[in-house]
């Protein structure tokens, strides 16, 4: 599994947190100092945590489990999709669709609904509508798209979250703690990290701090998911060699 390298945080600017007066108490542990007024996090306990985070997602991603990336800031937008569409993920890019774990029966019928659209538009249902039909459903479909597009394949409940700004998207880490789904965050000086499961202290408003991070992190998810491809490859060749073994049997007798 890749690790967090300290040198590398420190030169995408991890370290650098939030004004010193709008921080919170809680993040005290993971501040090494103070300086021009603004707190500057620790890299070595963040290289730590961070190592533990991706320990646990590689574990989770190699028995084939599903990590849903939630990150609606403008700089973090972007970055995130980039490395989740890579890795295969859902990911909220674009505002939280309120319930989106709690209701997520009324998320699938939504996803339904799109799914639907793209039907009628196959099979030329579209094409019997009125113009201002058309243009109604048309503005329908561009709508679930942007809410829900990326998650649109996502049948079942995330087995884990992983937020950039946990105050940004309380909403979602409060949903996840309810269903009690583990959330990990990069989680900035003013926020509190007794709201997430795996904390990962750093700069959450630099996109090239949350791409570093995320870097690493997808190393590890990468790792999980190969290995859960090697792990599924050995289970069908001891398959194929059982039968081949309970055909020799049978030819035998």
């Amino acid at each position: 599994m890749a690790k967090a390298n300290v040198k590398d945080l420190l030169e995408a600017g991890v370290h650098f947190g939030h004004m010193t007066r709008k921080w919170n108490p809680n993040m005290a542990p993971y501040i090494f100092m103070e300086k021009n007024g603004i707190h500057i996090v620790d890299l070595h306990k963040t290289a730590v945590k961070l190592d533990e985070a991706c320990s646990a997602l590689e574990k989770l991603t190699s028995a084939g489990k599903k990590v849903l990336f939630v990150a609606t800031k403008k700089q973090a937008k972007e970055v995130v999709a980039k490395h989740a569409a890579e890795l295969n993920m859902p990911y909220i890019t674009e505002r939280w669709p309120g319930g989106m774990l709690t209701n997520f029966v009324t998320i699938r019928k939504a996803v339904k609904k799109m799914n639907s659209i793209d039907k009628m538009k196959k099979d030329g249902t579209f094409e019997t509508l009125s113009k201002k039909e058309r243009l109604q459903v048309d503005r329908q479909r561009a709508n679930l798209e942007k809410n829900l597009g990326s998650i649109a394949d996502m049948v079942r409940l995330p087995s884990a979250i992983f937020v950039v700004d946990i105050m940004r998207e309380h909403i979602a880490v409060t949903e996840a703690k309810k269903l009690g789904i583990p959330v990990f965050g990069i989680v900035d000086t003013n926020s509190d990290p007794r709201k997430v499961d795996f904390v990962i202290p750093g700069n959450d408003d630099a996109s090239k701090s949350i791409d570093m991070i995320l870097s690493v992190v997808s190393e590890a998810i990468k790792d999980g998911q190969s290995q859960r491809k090697a792990d599924k490859e050995k289970s069908k060749e001891e398959g194929e060699v059982v039968s081949a073994d309970k055909d020799a049997d049978f030819d035998g007798e």
